[in-house]
């Protein structure tokens, strides 16, 4: 009887030499969950084999034994996710956990050489053998993302024969914005969703062709991407190879299709007269709102992926002040748009628009520009962290710039009143959080993110103001982690330095400003709802609040940016790090500022403030009114689990 035979191999794990790639793991994970899925893939468990960082020899093995144990009318699928290298002669090979490349030069003896790989394929019985290679040559740039490059190889002369396909991701691309927010590798995560959700079937047969899940994956990618081509070299030469099943009758799949056509041919925007359409599709396919709205989010991410890209390049060049631009401003502005991977078609209509206003030469320092804008998802949930809701915001921003490519983004925060503190019948609440009390908060700014580990090296290089800063004080190292083992005193001496290099105030929020930030409008026990879970935030997922269930304990921080942000658009306000305030420790809020002020006593108090939550909190410590025990620590303490946020005044500027 014929089968469907998989072996999937993820190298994350390299020598030095090669960068690490922290989502090839997560790669072959999503795609056997896929394959084995009886309603998709319908492969069987026990014919999907999952290689995560092995050695030469037994990758190899595994391989040979993939092309030589199958059957004549069996699928064959290799998959690969990690580093394709290539030598001096053009040859290509597959990298293992153990390979060496040193001053350029491949340890050949180390890798699974692609000549190897078209030896067994052509000594196979099976007459379907599909191949996907998920390959990389750059490695990762920030919060994680890997850049995936098959190369300019011609893999038919490789791999060519009857009946196969072989699947490339991309021949060039480098850093993704933090908005990406993906947990895979590009082009594998749109891999696994044109199966997960049958959209990769065209056609609408049921049935998910090699060719039409390429195709699938390679419009997405290139609206998040635009310069990444994805590839299909596909010799069939009898009937098509179906990877995957899809269902005919699904009412979501067939809304999801109309909301696809309608964004593919308006890049993402819906009309009013579409607004209409799907309103009257989703009636009569009978799908509740909440169904349609995730739908609608998902299809539209990768269009607002690309709009944010394209928003950053416009920032950037409207902050140049020579025109016509200089070589050197020239060069810089190619440089973002290669890290960005826009084509120069992508940004022509922006530089005749920005160019075209002709705008003075070396404008004087004002406050910040607030016509900058950037667009965020936020995220509802239930009692049961069940999400109910997806929606989109903006909000405004300015860059401060602190050399060699290193920023720091920061958000207006429109003032307002509100009620700090929680209610006395907020679940799991401490009694330090009250009484509440209104205050008023006028406008400030504050950091997208805790300040991150290339923030921090960035700034401890200014001329210091009052005490040494370590460069590199973290014990999590990643230069889009935030920077921790840090004490209070280390803080203020980052902002002290920051605003005498900038001359902006920069500083610590106080605890109001903080929870107000944090709350951004909600009164609900946590920003995203009535509970959280370790999809919406890093935490000790071993324990849980309400009635979610129990998560994922990571046990360290992870990069800034990676979960949804508030409806201010601010990130990680819950979890992954405890935040520095400015005050001083009060066991309750008797006699608390109403103005939005830090409540500091004068004495040089050693005890302040955190807010937040960590990587290893129980989730009550995140809630967005938490100020239990563990608020607060000695000014000294530099723990592995405390970092900070910095707050901008409006238009406040040191002379």
């Amino acid at each position: 009887m014929a089968k469907k035979i998989a072996l999937l191999i993820g190298i994350s794990e390299y020598q030095p030499g090669l960068a690490q790639l922290p989502k090839a793991v997560n790669d072959v994970e999503a795609m056997q969950r896929v394959l084995v899925d009886s309603e998709r893939g319908g492969f069987a468990e026990g014919d999907v084999t999952v290689l995560k960082n092995p050695q030469r020899q037994d990758m190899a093995e595994a391989i040979e034994d993939l092309y030589t144990k199958c059957q004549k009318d069996d699928l064959v699928l290799l998959y690969f996710s990690g580093h394709g290298v290539t030598v001096a002669n053009g040859d290509f090979y597959l990298s293992t956990r153990s390979t060496e490349k040193n001053q350029g030069n491949l340890r050949t003896a180390s890798a699974v050489a692609a000549r190897d790989v078209h030896s067994w394929m052509n000594g196979s019985k099976s007459k379907r053998l599909v191949v996907i290679l998920d390959c990389c040559f750059s490695g990762a740039f920030a919060k994680g993302l890997t850049a995936k490059d098959s190369g300019a190889i011609d893999l038919q002369q490789y791999l060519g024969g009857e009946g196969r396909a072989i699947l490339t991701a991309s021949t060039s691309t480098q850093y993704a914005y933090e908005s990406d927010g993906l947990d895979l590798s590009i082009y594998t995560n749109y891999l696994v969703e044109g199966i997960s959700t049958g959209a990769a079937d065209k056609d609408g047969d049921g049935r998910i062709e090699v060719d039409e899940l390429h195709q699938y994956a390679k419009s997405k990618v290139q609206e998040v991407s635009p310069t990444m081509t994805p590839e299909l070299y596909s010799m069939n030469k009898g009937e098509p190879i179906f990877l995957a099943k899809s269902p005919k009758d699904d009412p979501k799949l067939k809304y999801r299709k109309q909301v696809e056509e309608i964004a593919l041919e308006d890049e993402g925007e819906i009309s009013e007269v579409d607004r209409i359409t799907l309103s009257v599709l989703q009636n009569d396919l009978g799908i509740s709102v909440d169904e349609a709205n995730g739908i609608e989010f998902e299809v539209l991410k990768p269009y607002r992926k690309r709009q944010e890209k394209l928003q950053i390049y416009e920032q950037a060049l409207s902050k140049t002040t020579e025109y016509p631009l200089s070589n050197k401003d020239r060069n810089r502005l190619k440089r973002l748009q290669n890290t960005l991977n826009l084509r120069d078609e992508d940004v022509a209509p922006i530089e005749k628009r920005i160019i075209g206003q002709q705008k003075p030469i070396a404008p004087e320092p004002i406050q910040p520009n607030l016509a900058n804008q950037f667009e965020f998802d936020i995220v509802k949930v239930n009692t049961q962290g069940q999400i109910i809701n997806r929606s989109q915001k903006r909000a405004e921003f300015f860059t401060e710039d602190l050399g060699n490519g290193v920023v720091i983004d920061m958000v207006k925060i429109p003032g307002g009143t509100f009620l700090m503190g929680s209610p006395e019948n907020e679940l799991k609440r401490y009694e330090d959080e009250g009484p509440q009390h209104s205050v008023t908060i006028q406008d400030f700014f504050m950091g997208k993110f805790t300040v991150t580990q290339a923030q921090w090296a960035a700034v401890a290089d200014f001329d210091k103001v009052e005490i040494d800063l370590d460069p590199d004080p973290s014990k999590f190292k990643g230069a889009n982690r935030p920077v921790e083992c840090v004490s209070w005193d280390d803080a203020v001496e980052f902002c002290a330095r920051l605003s005498q290099k900038t001359g902006k105030t920069y500083r610590l929020p106080s605890e109001a400003e903080w929870e107000y930030a944090c709350r951004a409008g909600t009164t609900t026990p946590f920003y995203f709802g009535e509970t959280i879970t370790t999809d919406l935030a890093n935490y000790h997922g071993n324990y849980t609040y309400n009635s979610s269930p129990k998560g994922e304990y990571r046990q360290q921080t992870t990069d800034v940016g990676k979960f949804p942000a508030n409806p201010f658009g601010l990130y990680d306000m819950c979890g992954n790090i405890w935040e520095w305030c400015q005050d001083e420790w009060h066991e309750n809020y008797n006699n608390a500022p109403a103005d939005g002020s830090a409540w500091l006593s004068g004495n040089d108090n050693q005890t302040h403030l955190l807010r937040g939550g960590s990587w290893d909190c129980n989730p009550k410590n995140c809630l967005s009114a938490s100020r239990g025990s563990n608020c607060r620590a000695e000014r000294d303490d530099d723990n592995d689990n405390v970092g900070f946020r910095l707050v901008c005044g409006v238009g406040r500027i040191l002379r």
